[in-house]
């Protein structure tokens, strides 16, 4: 995250997540497409540098057998409350509720606020390193429209950074205060060394590590103990130039897909419990 983003009005958390269809069109496609997929990884590890969060993650879930699904839900989440309906904001935050109940500590806002904060550092990581560099004017629109993420897990709104720049201010406080524990390690191998994961997602898992490993902030990556010498940092940056020239050739109908297919298996999923 640079900190030349500067920054306007508070969000308006009031408003429903979806964006106004037809009247700001550059966010809508900023939202809807798919690049920040590719920082899923990155974002989880960053989660899980909160050791309460990664104590939670640890012992409270599959992770170890079902890595992918983590991030699948995480992924809807996000796409449910920043481009679904207001029916689907309410059953993705119903469901993170149900899944946090048993977790200790797991509702306090500080980690809420994180976890909210690692998607949008995320997004704006992705479109960076993989797309088309995100202007400072579009930076705040989509801070304003990932407000909802934290306020619809009880983050008081005041809480949400209101500009860039001061999103980049608690960004920079929260990473020193994170720590990286065994915990955390532990789930860091569940996730890029997954062994009863599908066939087709351990065929992609050198890329995903490269990936993941390469988006970390470094005194996050320190901490987990990832090699990151000259060799790591060529072979990132040639994974980073390969990707550019692939998304620029996915049409965008494309690219926003995953979104769409996301919330239809949330919504499928949402029904067999009713």
């Amino acid at each position: 995250m640079t900190n030349d983003r500067t920054g306007g009005s508070a969000p308006d958390v009031r408003r429903a997540s979806r964006p106004s269809s037809g009247r700001d069109r550059d966010l809508v496609r900023f939202l809807a497409d798919s690049t920040p997929v590719l920082a899923g990884g990155c974002a989880i590890l960053l989660q899980i540098a909160d050791p309460v969060v990664a104590a939670g993650v640890r012992r409270h879930s599959d992770f170890a057998r079902r890595p992918q699904q983590r991030l699948a839900h995480t992924l809807m989440y996000v796409y449910a409350v920043v481009i679904g309906s207001p029916a689907d904001a309410a059953t993705a935050t119903g469901f993170v509720n149900r899944a946090h109940a048993p977790v200790a500590g797991a509702d306090e806002v500080d980690r809420q606020l994180w976890v909210a904060a690692t998607l949008y550092d995320s997004a704006i990581r992705a479109h960076e390193a993989f797309g088309t560099p995100v202007s400072p004017e579009l930076a705040r629109r989509a801070l304003d429209a990932y407000a909802p993420l934290g306020v619809a897990l009880r983050v008081p709104p005041e809480r949400w950074p209101a500009t860039p720049a001061a999103f980049v201010a608690y960004w920079d406080q929260a990473l020193s205060s994170l720590r990286v524990t065994d915990d955390a390690r532990g789930v860091a191998r569940d996730l890029l060394h997954p062994i009863f994961a599908p066939l087709w997602v351990r065929a992609a898992m050198p890329l995903v590590r490269i990936v993941t490993v390469g988006m970390l902030p470094d005194v996050v990556r320190t901490q987990y103990g990832f090699a990151w010498g000259p060799r790591e940092r060529r072979r990132w940056r040639r994974t980073a130039a390969w990707i550019r020239r692939v998304r620029a050739l996915v049409p965008g109908a494309v690219l926003r897909l995953p979104g769409p297919l996301l919330l239809r298996a949330m919504r499928a999923t949402a029904a067999r419990y009713r």
